[in-house]
């Protein structure tokens, strides 16, 4: 789509870039974050497949869309990012009268911000109802609950829609995308100053298991671990907001379940 370049992650002009060596994995500990996380990966395949022209990737891109407004559809997750922004305002504000703050940086941050929250707030509650209101669209949700429903005898409009050229295609999209747009952006640059919020720690799990008690006062909502990409290993993180357990498995094949590790494992992690 012609307008996915304007809807990469806000931050990413000034985000610092991951190793390729380190392997990143996360755990949200709260609901908010748990919905966050969700928006942001499903908003993540919907502007990659929305690049490709094949109709396969055109079905990927509309099922994604159709997840989203499903996420959206439920509790108030519009009101819930305006708060969440208001909350990292605050906290960025509070930067500029502390000495040796990027004052460039901070001020980038902050416009970010109160973009994303002053399109978030032109929206209004109704944003949704375009989307709900397109008979097109809920033919395709009505059928998708059915295995192979929206094949071509079942949904000869849609198989027609999709032979449409990919301008065409293209066109229709941005307009359905443009609905949520304001919220996965949003979310997306609150997860990136989340997760930059703080410093990973080098840490080790004795034999495989490495468990954390959280203080009282602590308001910790995600959990990120980095492990050498060697393969090998991966995390299984659980817990609360009080106290967490991460156990490194090692993988073999898909044949054979995972095990955990008697090997003492160094990684980093942060709290955020």
């Amino acid at each position: 789509m012609s307008q996915n370049s304007r809807m990469a992650k806000p931050a990413s002009d000034i985000a610092p870039q991951t190793a390729a060596a380190q392997m990143e994995y996360e755990q949200p500990l709260s609901e908010r974050m748990r919905t966050f996380l969700r928006l942001e990966f499903l908003y993540q395949q919907m502007l990659y497949n929305g690049e490709l022209e094949t109709d396969w990737s055109t079905r990927a891109t509309i099922a994604t869309l159709l997840d989203i407004l499903a996420i959206l559809s439920r509790g108030d997750v519009r009101s819930d990012v305006h708060k969440e922004l208001d909350h990292q305002l605050g906290i960025l504000q509070q930067f500029h009268s502390q000495p040796g703050v990027d004052t460039g940086r901070l001020d980038t941050l902050i416009h970010n911000l109160s973009a994303s929250r002053e399109e978030l707030g032109s929206i209004g509650t109704a944003f949704l109802q375009p989307l709900k209101d397109s008979e097109f669209l809920s033919s395709i949700k009505h059928r998708s609950s059915i295995p192979g429903g929206t094949c071509e005898f079942d949904l000869p409009v849609y198989s027609h829609w999709l032979r449409q050229p990919y301008e065409r295609r293209c066109r229709d999209l941005e307009q359905w995308v443009a609905a949520v747009r304001p919220v996965c952006d949003a979310v997306t640059e609150l997860l990136w100053l989340i997760r930059e919020s703080a410093e990973p720690v080098d840490k080790t799990a004795i034999n495989g298991m490495y468990q954390h008690s959280m203080q009282k006062d602590a308001k910790c909502r995600l959990l990120r671990v980095s492990l050498d990409g060697d393969g090998t290993l991966f995390p299984e993180i659980s817990g609360s907001q009080h106290r967490f357990t991460v156990r490194f498995l090692e993988w073999s094949s898909v044949e054979r379940r995972a095990v955990q590790t008697g090997h003492d494992v160094p990684f980093r992690l942060s709290i955020c």
